[in-house]
């Protein structure tokens, strides 16, 4: 086990960059290397390391993909997990599957309780902002509200259906997502962003 972490390292490479804008790619390499050499496995998930740190307040976003730490900039920043009783009653309301592939640990996949409205975004950790998704939609919402999130979903069916021909599911989209809901451009976060 290495003796530094996923995120120590991350935050190493920032550091030692600092004020530059950098993309994630080859900090994720480093880290890997990094993370082999001192304990021989290959880390998990070092983008989610870099994530956090920015949910944290060390590094700034600049944009999708590109961080910067900046030393004048890091700001303490309260994030709030779940308590073990709302985890638990948010997995009980569920029935304990994921609300979006309805797949549970029975069928092998573990399940997460997530917050609809991040909590870097200032979502509480409370039975109504929590949903229960397995660990593969939890990966595919990131830090997405679920109105962002599925925006992002109808989009992505609408431009597949209008590449296909696909009209009756262009209709589709169009009406429930479009024309009906008068939702033409940006759908704003429950924070206004």
């Amino acid at each position: 086990m290495p003796q530094k972490s996923i995120s120590d390292l991350a935050l190493q490479y920032f550091q030692a960059h600092p004020n530059e804008d950098l993309e994630h790619g080859p900090v994720v390499d480093w880290v890997e290397k990094r993370y082999v050499r001192l304990g021989g496995t290959k880390p998990r998930d070092p983008w989610r390391a870099i994530r956090k740190l920015h949910q944290e307040g060390k590094l700034i976003k600049v944009r999708k993909g590109v961080y910067r730490y900046d030393p004048k900039y890091v700001r303490k920043v309260k994030l709030f997990d779940f308590p073990p009783d709302v985890k638990e009653e948010i997995f009980r309301r569920d029935n304990h599957r994921c609300i979006v592939c309805n797949r549970g640990t029975e069928d092998g996949v573990e399940i997460c309780a997530d917050h609809k409205i991040p909590k870097d975004k200032g979502g509480p950790p409370t039975l109504d902002n929590g949903q229960t998704l397995c660990a593969e939609h939890n990966l595919l919402k990131k830090n997405y509200s679920q109105t962002a999130l599925g925006k992002k979903f109808v989009t992505k069916i609408y431009q597949d259906a209008v590449v296909a021909g696909d009209e009756q599911v262009i209709r589709f989209c169009k009406d429930i997502f479009y024309d009906r809901h008068g939702i033409n451009s940006h759908i704003a976060r429950p924070n206004g962003e």
